[in-house]
């Protein structure tokens, strides 16, 4: 081994350090969401550099806080790009980054900071003790053995849990749906579109605003999450199990069912959209697709990251695939025409034709 002294065993040293305390980063980033920092320094968009005593007088008016801690908060979430860290005349004051901003509440109530904090909730933060066991028996996900139960079940029974759920989901999936409603057009010549795992219906509503040459949507989940979904002109929703059946479409869309589930899993679905569908129709599905190559861009980490969470939490052989291997499942399934589009940096809208 190369003497310590060594500018690449300094390295090496340092990295791991970095490594072994990283979980200060998520864990920050849930404190400074639960002060709700981003819009306290947001108020309508004027983005000014505020010390973190200004900040702090903004999220608790009371007067009391600590604003020592609430600076070492953003000095090292600064080093990640969420804040701008402005120093002069010996005083710090900090704004938003394009990264921070992901994290303000916008006009429909919307932001990614939902999606922050469900990943800190208690029986989380259980499940991650176990994320080796998902190495030596992958029968049983992380989640379930320190929870008792798999997640699916375990939503629906905590309703605050749930709840949050939903809103992180509608804070990730609007955004990219404006995104991919100005980069792909694939819904052209669709008259009716079943949208499987649709939840409230948000994304088939933007969808048919889109594009009102679809006289008609399906918004098809669980009966209990359908029961629940709003009045949306020109939906239908319908509930059932994807695993037995799905309502006929002349194209079935679906955003982030597929990551969860196993290979074999998968391919019942996939067989079942097949199934729906006329010839000529086709399966479009939004989801992670991981790269071939590991490297150390953002795009590749965000992903590999999410891969693991999905391991953790919904499935122990549930994963964020490569394009190739959606390119065997949609033979497997029957679908002999695949091709991919690249609308966005994390999703992929991955379009399976018949």
């Amino acid at each position: 081994m190369e003497e310590e002294g060594t500018e690449s065993r300094k390295q090496a040293r340092l990295a791991i350090m970095e490594l072994a305390n990283m979980i200060s980063v998520p864990m920050t980033l849930n404190a400074v969401v639960r002060l709700n920092v981003a819009d306290a320094i947001w108020q309508d968009g004027a983005n000014s550099p505020l010390s973190a005593a200004q900040i702090l007088s903004r999220i608790l008016p009371s007067g009391v806080g600590d604003a020592e801690n609430l600076q070492r908060l953003l000095r090292m979430l600064a080093s990640y790009g969420v804040f701008q860290e402005h120093l002069a005349d010996g005083h710090r004051k900090f704004s938003l980054t394009d990264v921070g901003k992901t994290l303000v509440t916008d006009g429909e109530g919307l932001s990614y900071a939902p999606y922050v904090l469900q990943h800190h909730q208690d029986a989380m933060m259980r499940a991650w003790t176990y994320v080796h066991e998902a190495v030596v028996d992958p029968t049983k996900e992380p989640f379930e053995r320190a929870n008792g139960e798999a997640a699916y079940r375990y939503y629906p029974k905590q309703p605050e849990m749930n709840e949050l759920m939903l809103r992180a989901m509608a804070g990730v999936s609007v955004p990219f749906i404006r995104a991919m409603l100005q980069g792909y057009d694939g819904f052209k010549g669709v008259q009716k579109l079943v949208d499987v795992g649709g939840s409230g219906g948000d994304c088939l509503r933007m969808i048919l605003q889109k594009h009102p040459s679809i006289k008609e949507g399906v918004n098809f989940d669980l009966p209990g999450v359908v029961a629940k979904a709003p009045q949306i002109p020109c939906v239908t929703h319908v509930g059932g199990d994807m695993f037995k059946s799905i309502p006929q479409g002349d194209a079935i869309f679906m955003k982030w069912v597929l990551t969860t589930w196993t290979d074999e899993e998968c391919k019942l679905i996939m067989q079942n959209c097949h199934k729906a569908l006329p010839e000529g129709g086709k399966l479009i599905a939004c989801e992670p697709v991981v790269p071939e190559n590991s490297d150390e861009s953002h795009r590749t980490r965000a992903l590999l990251e999410g891969d693991i969470f999905v391991m953790t939490i919904y499935g122990a052989k549930g994963k964020h695939r490569t394009e190739e291997q959606y390119r065997n499942l949609s033979i497997a399934a029957g679908f002999p025409r695949f091709r991919a589009f690249h609308v966005d940096h994390f999703f992929t809208v991955l379009e399976f034709q018949k």
